[in-house]
């Protein structure tokens, strides 16, 4: 079924500047999408002409990200956080190319995963459906705008978004792009929102309108997450939270190790797949954590046990409980010499959040146990975890990291998009 706008109205609404309730924006995202899913034509031209828009009015982009990060350097917005708010030539490319990746994927719309006849001749399909209207609430980062967008709307969904104040001339920039390639399509603009209140009582609104929204997901940090999945009353898909683990086995090569562990916490601290704790078996402490230490000087503070301090000295501050159930999201690492492979697993399953944990080790009994008992969403043996990632995983994007086992897990592409329904075909059946 094609959507198609049927008068005026609709762009009408968009360009009327009296700002909406989150309820009327909400409504009207959920009728866009009541009116039909536009085809799988529809939705990648409408992604491609997207893509094209970007790199036509980059130099506009730019300038309205300009004003965002000298309102939050202003405002004093931490340095790891202004990183996540700056767009670059760079960080634009990328977004273009990621919605140019997802025009490229297959429709994950109309599949049928399984079928099967009963013995009274009914024949039942089970087929892929969207969604319906999801709710993404987020912070500081606008390519996220562009990203969950793209992919959604690809599922065949309607979106509606709540990014970061910090951010809001940016994301209500790349919205307005995407609803100019809606429009050049024939398409409802609705299908892609960015909320006009982009306050915290206007994510406390969206996260009440379960009539409209069907799904709701937050990417960002703890303090976000654990506010949506508490006080939400649509169905939440928990993303982002990324206390993230290093264990540096007894067998591990140093090298690969310490390589790993400065990928993993100095390229991007700021986001979820971080490294935020290194574990070292006490059988290579004395040779690896010289080495760690002397690598990560002037660039990430340390806060380290007892048994580190007795290796590195007292130039270091104790790590205290807080310190190891911290999601620091800047450049600073807690420390841990660890006795065994079961000690670092006990002191993931303590503090972890289920986002991605990695060992470095040679010895592959070792390798196996370690991914077959760490309960997390994505297991690494001699790989940084910054591969996390929508992207990198070959999905084209990501709408986040699910730290859940319903409905989806993990880096979340299209086929977390969809749902599915039971189609049952039958010949005067009656029960």
């Amino acid at each position: 079924m094609t959507a198609n706008k049927t008068d005026n109205r609709t762009a009408d609404k968009t360009d009327n500047k009296t700002a909406m309730t989150v309820t009327e924006q909400a409504r009207l995202g959920k009728e866009a999408w009541n009116t039909g899913i536009p085809t799988i034509d529809q939705r990648n031209r409408v992604l491609l002409r997207t893509a094209d828009l970007l790199l036509a009015r980059q130099q506009e982009l730019l300038a309205a990200n300009q004003q965002d990060q000298e309102q939050a350097a202003s405002e004093g917005l931490p340095l790891p956080m202004q990183d996540r708010l700056l767009l670059t030539d760079a960080r634009i490319n990328a977004m273009v190319k990621g919605l140019r990746e997802v025009t490229s994927l297959p429709d994950p719309l109309g599949i049928v995963q399984k079928d099967w006849t009963l013995p009274n001749g009914l024949h039942i399909e089970r087929v892929s459906v969207p969604l319906g209207l999801v709710g993404i609430i987020y912070e500081a980062r606008p390519n996220v705008t562009i990203e969950a967008s793209s992919l959604i709307f690809k599922a065949g969904n309607a979106v509606i978004l709540r990014g970061g104040q910090a951010a809001i001339k940016s994301n209500e920039f790349l919205t307005g792009l995407f609803q100019e390639a809606l429009r050049e399509e024939n398409l409802d603009p609705h299908l892609v929102q960015h909320l006009e209140d982009s306050s915290r009582e206007g994510s406390a609104e969206l996260m009440r309108c379960n009539d409209y929204v069907d799904v709701l997901i937050p990417r960002g940090g703890q303090g976000l997450i654990q506010r949506v999945v508490n006080e939400s009353r649509v169905p939440v898909i928990r993303t982002g939270e990324g206390n993230c683990h290093l264990f540096v086995d007894q067998a591990a090569d140093p090298d690969m190790a310490l390589s790993i562990l400065l990928n993993g916490k100095l390229q991007r601290p700021s986001v979820c797949n971080a490294i935020e704790t290194l574990l070292v078996h006490e059988q290579i402490a004395d040779s690896f954590l010289p080495l760690a230490a002397k690598a990560l000087a002037g660039q990430c503070e340390l806060r380290i046990d007892e048994a580190a301090a007795a290796i590195l000295g007292d130039q270091y501050p104790i790590a205290t409980e807080t310190d190891y159930a911290t999601e620091y999201n800047d450049y600073i690492l807690a420390v841990k010499v660890v006795p065994d492979l079961t000690e670092a697993m006990s002191h993931i399953l303590k503090y972890g959040t289920e986002h991605s944990e990695t060992i470095v080790t040679e010895d592959s009994e070792a390798a196996e146990r370690f991914l077959n008992t760490v309960d997390a969403a994505v297991v690494y043996v001699n790989a940084s975890p910054r591969f996390t990632d929508g992207g990198e995983f070959g999905f084209g994007g990501e709408l986040g990291i699910s730290t859940q086992k319903l409905h989806a897990r993990g880096p979340m592409g299209l086929e977390a998009l969809v749902s599915y329904k039971y189609k049952v075909h039958g010949t005067g059946q009656v029960r």
